[in-house]
């Protein structure tokens, strides 16, 4: 047997070198009627509009809802800049344009004012109230009516405290004022008793604790609400797993539930936080009277006082804006955080 002196490298590379060069590859055309697309695969904006132009109509109306209640008011903003009289004109817009320019005048006030420290240091300490009292419960009584076995339990439990959602804080506040105020319920049995009645509706020392109780009453129910939804997209393959693997209870609840639940704690807290700068106008405005403004002001009345009762539009305009600014600041700070601890927070990276 003979054997070739040539390496079998070489041979290989002989060959494929007298092999003719492959064409080149044609993309066949795309058959009539297809939608063509770009180099990436991706459709081109006209033939995108093409076929999502019947969910673009649906959107419009809200678009032009958004656009003319969030989006153009922003403009009035320039009064935050001005010594704004709107008794110029009848027209607010005309009023706007022949008012005059102050610069940073409003802001330096506020700067200097006490009342609007005062104002920002009980927003703040309202917030971390409800941050670390009301911002949990939901989710604790969440957990609470996931684990009943009933479904009719579990549905009437649901409603009543889904029910206080729709009261208004009038309403709320009449409950509460009937239940822990001078005249109350409570009240009524303690001096029958020999005790002194509760001042809880009017002492400025308890008043965060008790708009943070009432907050809880109210709206606990909406946040259950959400979660029990993330509750029911959990596979109940995922239970059982874990149950063979002998985790009990509790293992399931911190390994399963609340894993499945952090996306949905990640989201809404970032749009608290986001949020922590109005911690809700009309309930402290019908209780401002009973406590004082020292223990009840917060930026949203410090705004409605300054602009509406006293008439200084631009002075109350400029608080307004140094607390849409950093209400932002916190959204963005909050959702970065969201996004090193994994999760997708209002929006992704």
């Amino acid at each position: 047997m003979s054997h070739s002196t040539v390496p079998r490298s070489e041979t290989e590379a002989t060959q494929q070198a007298e092999k003719p060069a492959a064409s080149p590859r044609r993309r066949r055309p795309p058959p009539d009627g297809a939608p063509r697309r770009g180099r990436r695969g991706t459709l081109s904006l006209r033939l995108r509009y093409r076929r999502d132009r019947v969910l673009l109509l649906m959107t419009l109306p809200a678009v032009a809802l958004v656009l003319v209640f969030n989006y153009l008011p922003i403009l009035g903003n320039v009064v935050a800049f001005q010594d704004y009289d709107p008794y110029i004109s009848d027209n607010g817009v005309v009023s706007m344009l022949n008012s005059p320019m102050v610069g940073l005048e409003n802001f330096q006030r506020i700067i200097e004012d006490s009342a609007f420290w005062n104002a920002l240091k009980n927003t703040l300490v309202l917030f971390f109230l409800q941050l670390v009292l009301f911002f949990p419960i939901p989710i604790l009584l969440a957990l609470l009516i996931n684990s009943v076995v009933r479904p009719r339990v579990r549905a009437v439990a649901q409603a009543i405290l889904y029910l206080p959602h729709f009261f208004s804080w009038v309403l709320v506040i009449a409950v509460f004022q009937q239940m822990f105020g001078g005249a109350g319920i409570f009240s009524q049995l303690l001096r029958e008793n020999g005790h002194d009645g509760l001042t809880v509706m009017t002492n400025p020392d308890t008043f965060m604790f008790l708009l943070t109780a009432q907050s809880v009453w109210k709206d606990a129910g909406w946040g259950i609400i959400v979660f029990l939804a993330a509750l029911a997209s959990v596979s109940p393959d995922l239970y059982e797993a874990a149950a063979m693997d002998g985790a009990g209870r509790w293992r399931r609840m911190w390994h399963v539930t609340l894993p499945a639940l952090r996306p949905v704690i990640a989201l809404l807290l970032v749009l608290r936080v986001g949020d922590a700068l109005t911690v809700g106008f009309e309930q402290i405005l019908l209780q401002r009277d009973a406590v004082g403004p020292g223990a009840s002001e917060v930026l949203d009345t410090f705004v409605w006082w300054n602009g509406v009762r006293n008439q200084d539009f631009g002075y109350a305009a400029a608080a307004g804006l140094i607390k849409g600014v950093v209400s932002l600041g916190l959204v963005l700070a909050a959702n970065k955080v969201a996004h090193l601890m994994g999760e997708q927070g209002v929006y992704k990276k």
